[in-house]
């Protein structure tokens, strides 16, 4: 897919800056943190495809090693050291994931014995599912890029990881249960209410990287993630994936771009949930334009929060490409179609949180300024939404359908 130039050029120069400031490119101690680095994974690889240009695709290698360096570690002001995983040398390098990986947050973990303070604790460090499964996304679009297995394989077992200790309860229908957050050595739950699209992020995240495996044919090598997926398959209720968070919406649009891609590939054929993912997210979409959510100024948004849908509006046409390219996969669609129908007239909802975000003087808002690395990656994911999106085989498949 082909990108206006001034996008990329735009997009390109929010990533290098982003790389001087956080470290990744020499100059800055490195600043890591879970969420943002996977986004920009994803745009350093849409960068590299996009504009041919290598060292963007150095930059995504050196951010990996980075996270798995940082983040796979204790903080410094922890009093224990080492890898999360408690490996040490080759088998800690070897198995970067095992341990899972801190979010990053500015605060330490919450002691076992301290109160819980819903205020402070988003300061917390600790493990988020949602974040672990973001970085598996990040890891397997790596690996389907390069052609190196090992990515995937990390991937996996950092899935593996993240079921065993954020997933419990008894192992009967409907009595299984997640945790939010995680302890960061993942002993404990912090925070034991479940996320709302945890489970989902779960499933289709398992199932993409069982898929890109077997095309390595590498799936006999490292954790199957078949029961896991059924786990999570379990704890789905679609009558609860609308919601009210555009970030959410975005997650729910983006999966279900995933879900098409699976499904066009044959390695998923339940249509009905991706038909139960657009229709939430039509019906999300629709109550947030009642309370004209983004009518406000730049003070009372939340740019990341925002962009994430933006992100997610990008998804219809290429929904409607996987369709297209594999129709007898999606039986009758006529449902599916007619979502689709509804999401493209909120195509400028999208269009017009990009733009009031691009404007300089919004990007001075302290709004913005609190969180600016997350803000500033998304906002490059939504000009250049491929890389997080789309990988090289997928590209190829959407533009093939689209000259036809």
């Amino acid at each position: 897919m082909q990108r206006e130039p001034t996008r990329l050029i735009e997009a390109s120069r929010i990533m290098l800056r982003f790389a001087e400031r956080t470290g990744i490119a020499p100059g800055a101690a490195p600043r890591r943190y879970l969420w943002t680095d996977a986004f920009a994974v994803a745009n350093f690889l849409g960068l590299a495809r996009a504009t041919g240009e290598e060292r963007f695709k150095k930059l995504a290698l050196e951010l990996v090693e980075q996270v798995h360096h940082v983040l796979g570690h204790y903080r410094e002001d922890d009093a224990r050291r080492g890898f999360i995983s408690g490996l040490a040398g080759d088998d800690a390098e070897s198995h970067p994931t095992k341990g899972g990986l801190r979010i990053g947050k500015d605060l330490s973990e919450r002691g076992a014995r301290e109160p819980f303070d819903e205020r402070h604790e988003w300061a917390r460090d600790g493990q988020y599912f949602h974040y672990l499964t973001r970085w598996m996304h990040a890891l397997d679009l790596l690996s389907r890029q390069t052609r190196n297995s090992r990515f995937n394989l990390w991937a996996r077992a950092l899935a593996e990881t993240a079921h065993e200790a954020f997933v419990y309860g008894p192992a009967k229908p409907g009595e299984r249960r997640m945790f939010w957050k995680m302890s960061t050595d993942l002993s404990r739950p912090l925070v034991p209410s479940m996320g709302h699209h945890d489970p989902l992020d779960g499933l289709v995240t398992c199932m993409e990287l069982d898929a890109t495996a077997a095309s390595f044919g590498a799936a006999s090598h490292g954790p199957i993630l078949k029961e896991r997926m059924a786990d999570f398959r379990s704890m789905v209720r679609v009558q609860d994936l609308p919601t009210s968070d555009p970030l959410g919406v975005g997650g729910l649009l983006t999966d279900a771009y995933r879900l098409a891609r699976l499904t066009a590939i044959g390695a998923f054929q339940e249509t009905s949930l991706l038909d139960a993912l657009l229709a939430s997210a039509l019906e999300s979409l629709y109550a947030l334009g009642q309370r004209r959510e983004f009518d406000g100024p730049a003070s009372r948004r939340l740019a990341f929060r925002e962009l994430g849908l933006a992100i997610g509006l990008h998804v219809v046409e290429l929904v409607e490409a996987e369709m297209g390219a594999a129709p007898g996969r999606f039986g009758h669609s006529t449902c599916i179609r007619s979502r689709l129908e509804g999401l493209a007239r909120y195509g400028l909802v999208g269009s017009d949180i990009e733009s009031f975000w691009l404007r300089p003087e919004h990007q001075q808002d302290a709004s913005w300024l609190e969180h600016r690395d997350i803000n500033e990656v998304m906002l490059a994911t939504c000009l250049v939404p491929e890389g997080y999106l789309v990988d090289a085989d997928d590209e190829a498949r959407v533009d093939v359908r689209a000259a036809t």
